[in-house]
């Protein structure tokens, strides 16, 4: 990059963004770290941009996501870093708003920063969808339809994402726009060319959306998973689920408590003569087959015997424990019946009438142990919506384009996962260091190198060399007793500043 990243100290007695208690006081030399970092990080996406400019832009838009800004769009974020400069603002506001540069380009390299260093065989894709409340009707994809950030029907977008997690960590792997069915009417396709939505763009249903973005994983086969987890909203979509199984994963959907299902696959007549009247045009179930029944009634009917008590998750408050039962069914597909599959119950011991339902395909030789563990697996689809809404404004863009909506949300998830890399080493460094006597004793304890991502510039990440942060052992002016509370209260990262 031609230009330098530099940081600014925080302003004093102001809390983050987000609205969480003050954090760590990173000192100058963690400061100077951290900005190399950022600048080491930012060029393994130099040659996603095509222009010097682009690359530019895209670095002062991740530094205002990274300050502590409490409102992150663009005017303020760009007048914070770079003072009154009125052209500098609308340079942005066409970068991200109409920039002809890929977001999926910037996506894909993420992806692979993120294998290289989140990838483990146990990872898991999580499917969700985020509502961003919204106001006037000029925004592309805007619509009244139910928003989960309100929980209920409002005016807002709803995009749909897919998040990686392993025992490594979390991080966005990707995101589309959903455009509601009325966007496809005559009146609404008008607003098309000023809302920059590509001509040929049909009509998807958030399902549909979601299977594409774990259909492109799989595809290239980016990151190592074999789980696949969503709520109800995907759940209860049997092409959903069905494209799943079929790119060769495994699905733990929660699904609807009236959900039908058969305990044992009933017979089917094929279509054909029948034995009075006109001949059947399609298959149909046994009429002497037992109807299906309703997950909840198969629940209530479960005797004691059959639920068992396991653990999730161990939590900050003590384990998350919760009395599960399974069965093997056969779910319903038009009326017919369709693949065997894992029902699986999660009763709450607290509440004992909150009971969750789930439908898994995966084999029968699981271990149940795995299946309790996986109704655990969406935690960090939550987390990671609060953290990049609060910490990086994932929901303060202004843009109202197609373009401008997938561009920001590509800035966001490279703002997302610097902090929480840099979040993680700062953590992990400093509560190794002072709490080991040996590694204090070596000579360079002090210039500990961290790493958390990859500087070589025009490469694939996969074969690039480890960036370092230079992170002191030991606090500056305060005791190691003193600061480690104060590491385990990381909640932002220091103010980033572009220098032109």
């Amino acid at each position: 990059m031609a230009h330098t990243l530099k940081q600014r100290l925080p302003r004093r007695n102001q809390p983050p963004a987000s609205g969480r208690p003050a954090g760590l006081k990173l000192t100058v030399q963690d400061q100077e770290a951290i900005c190399q970092a950022l600048t080491d990080y930012h060029r393994q996406f130099d040659d996603c941009f095509y222009r010097r400019e682009q690359r530019h832009w895209s670095a002062v838009y991740l530094c205002g996501q990274l300050s502590n800004a409490e409102r992150k769009t663009i005017e303020p974020m760009v007048l914070d870093l770079l003072g009154v400069n009125r052209n500098a603002v609308r340079a942005v506001q066409e970068f991200i708003g109409i920039g002809q540069w890929a977001a999926l380009d910037v996506i894909r390299r993420h992806q692979a920063v993120v294998a290289q260093s989140l990838g483990h065989p146990r990872g898991v894709v999580i499917v969700d969808g985020s509502g961003f409340p919204k106001q006037g009707e000029h925004s592309a994809g805007v619509a009244w339809q139910y928003c989960g950030l309100l929980g209920k029907v409002a005016n807002c977008q709803e995009g749909v994402f897919v998040v990686y997690h392993s025992p490594l960590g979390y991080a966005f792997l990707n995101g589309r726009l959903y455009l509601p069915e009325d966007w496809f009417d005559r009146a609404h396709q008008a607003r098309w060319p000023d809302c920059a939505i590509p001509a040929d763009t049909v009509f998807r249903t958030e399902p549909d959306l979601a299977l594409n973005l774990v259909r492109d994983l799989v595809e290239r086969d980016v990151l190592p998973f074999q789980w696949v987890t969503c709520d109800e909203h995907f759940g209860q979509n049997p092409g959903f689920l069905d494209g799943v199984a079929a790119l060769g994963k495994w699905y733990f959907a929660e699904v609807p408590n009236n959900t039908h299902v058969w305990l044992h696959t009933p017979a089917v007549e094929p279509a054909g003569p029948g034995l009075l009247g006109r001949p059947r045009i399609r298959a149909r179930v046994s009429l002497d087959a037992p109807p299906p029944q309703a997950l909840r009634t198969l629940a209530s009917n479960l005797p004691k015997t059959r639920w068992q008590r396991l653990t999730i998750q161990e939590g900050s408050k003590g384990p998350l424990r919760a009395d599960f039962a399974w069965l093997r069914v056969t779910i319903v597909r038009n009326r017919l019946p369709g693949p065997r599959v894992w029902a699986i119950f999660r009763r709450s011991l607290t509440e004992p009438t909150e009971t969750k339902y789930y439908l898994c395909n995966a084999p029968v030789g699981l271990a149940p142990r795995t299946m309790a563990d996986m109704s655990g697996q969406r935690w960090p689809i939550e987390t990671i919506f609060e953290e990049a809404k609060g910490e990086v404004g994932m929901d303060h863009y202004e843009t109202r384009t197609w373009v401008g909506w997938h561009h920001h949300m590509a800035q966001t998830f490279l703002a997302h996962y610097f902090l929480m890399q840099v979040r993680a080493q700062l953590k992990k460094v400093t509560r190794f260091d002072n709490g080991s006597s040996a590694t204090t004793s070596r000579p360079d304890h002090r210039h500990r190198q961290v790493p958390i991502g990859s500087v070589r510039p025009h490469r694939v990440p996969s074969t690039a060399k480890p960036c370092s942060v230079s992170v002191p052992s030991q606090p500056h002016c305060t005791t190691a007793s003193e600061t480690q509370p104060k590491i385990e209260k990381v909640k932002s990262l220091v103010v980033m500043k572009v220098s032109l």
